[in-house]
Parts: C-alpha cells; structure tokens; sequence
C-alpha cells in the first residue's frame, strides 16, 4: 500500500503527519524533461549555469514539496536561477548551487491549502498549508540538496541564500519554527527513500487568519503547476482551486477557467 507522499507505511516518519496516511494513486517520480501537455500556457526557460554540488549521496538530498506557486517549474527556477517571474513585483537572488532539481513527482498531502494575509509580489491572497485542514492538498515535490532547499527557504522568509538549515533539527522534532512570519515553520512531511520530504508554512492554523481571496496571476501560477504536475486539465484545475478556502467566497471555477487558465 502507498501512503499520499509515495512511501509506504513502514517508510513514513513524519512524527508530525504519521497519523494522517491513507492510501493513494501517485505519479511516479520523474526526471528533468518535458512536462505533461496541457490547455495551460507553459514557457520553457533554459540556462542553468552547471554546478559541482558538495556532495551527490542521497543523504544530502531532500524533496522539497511545494502546493503554492512553486508548483510551477518554470517559477521555482527562479529560486535555484534567480530572477523574476512573469507576473510577479519581486526579483529574487537564487541559490549558492543552482544545479536543476534532480527529479520531480506529483504528491497529495494530507490537510489543505487556503490563501490567507497579503502578498507583496502577486498581490492577494497568498498560498499556506494546513496540516490540520480536512483533506487532501495536491503538491509537487523536487529532489534538491538540503543547501538548496536552505536557500530556497531563505528566499520564502525574505533573507539572503547563503545559511544551512539544521535539517537533522527538523527531522526530530518534525515542525520547526524559525520566526513569527509566513513560511518560517517547516515541516516535515515524510521519508522518501533516504530522502527527508519537507515543506513550509505559517506557524498558526488556518482559522486563526482572517481569509484573503487570491489574485488571478497568482492563481494562473498554481493552476500551471497543478497542470505540470498532475497532468489535470484547465476545468480540474479550476474546480480545485475554487474550492479552497479564501478563493471560494470570490472565485467560481467558470471565472478561474476563464481569467485565469486560458491563453
């Protein structure tokens, strides 16, 4: 039996999420190349300078699980590259080692996801995990080394790549606080062969933040991700995401379809 994040039971060591496995369908891991066909518009950006990372063993490798706007590939890139996304006010620096993730899947996690406080680079509402939601949250999972993904995070958090995470920290206790704001909690989601599966959030529940209906760019980001991903069309892709606290008050499949997912 398969658990949402690919593993099976005996595999799972989230000591935060181990209560939550069912038994689901999971796309196969795959590596870089291109991605699933879909009715929404992707741009393939090229470039990637190489990089000897410190070491290849897979202890050194994480999967980072992304059910924001991460979940497009062409928008992550942005944080191993540097750069800015089509559609976003910020530009961001990238890592130390922007080697291309070394594979990619599609995942489910256990809880939700809901568009809460305001963001400063798509305007609206902006993307959290709920562990503690009723559910399943679609997410896309990348094989990258741990100083990656500390630059990654350190991205999310507005600081500068260049500080190592205590990965080993995280893996103990399963949710680490790194300070007050929006995604400084991580949290660990499960073990995927020898690699830590790890994401990021805010550190309180989603019922105790007022909701905040998400911007059209924003959503047009994850709804391409979802389609790489997934491999869902634009009307799964629209019906998912209406369905999310904060969009569902304000958004109607029709309209993300429409404003959102078309060309």
């Amino acid at each position: 039996m398969e658990s949402v994040l690919g593993a099976t039971p005996q595999e799972f060591e989230s000591p935060i999420l181990r209560h939550h496995l069912t038994s689901h369908d999971v796309t196969p891991a795959r590596t870089r190349g291109p991605v699933s066909s879909c009715r929404v518009p992707v741009t393939v950006h090229i470039g990637y300078r190489r990089h000897t990372p410190r070491a290849e063993q897979m202890g050194d490798l994480v999967w980072y699980v992304s059910y924001g706007s991460n979940m497009c590939a062409d928008r992550f890139r942005c944080y191993l590259l540097g750069g800015r996304p089509p559609g976003a006010a910020r530009t961001y620096p990238g890592a130390r080692d922007n080697t291309p993730p070394r594979a990619d899947k599609a995942v489910w996690l256990p809880g939700g996801v809901y568009f809460a406080t305001e963001s400063p680079v798509w305007g609206g509402g902006r993307a959290f995990y709920g562990p503690d939601l009723p559910g399943r949250a679609a997410a896309r999972a990348y094989l990258i080394t741990a100083e990656q993904f500390s630059d990654v995070s350190a991205q999310e958090m507005y600081l500068q790549p260049g500080t190592d995470l205590d990965l080993t920290r995280l893996a103990a206790v399963g949710r680490l606080q790194m300070g007050p704001g929006r995604y400084e909690t991580l949290i660990s989601v499960g073990l995927d062969g020898a690699a830590p599966m790890v994401t990021f959030t805010a550190p309180w529940n989603a019922g105790d933040v007022p909701l905040v209906s998400p911007s059209a760019v924003y959503l047009r980001m994850l709804g391409q991700g979802l389609c790489e991903a997934h491999g869902w069309d634009a009307p799964k892709v629209a019906g998912y995401l209406a369905d999310l606290p904060g969009a569902r008050a304000s958004w109607t499949p029709e309209r993300i379809a429409s404003q959102c997912l078309g060309d």
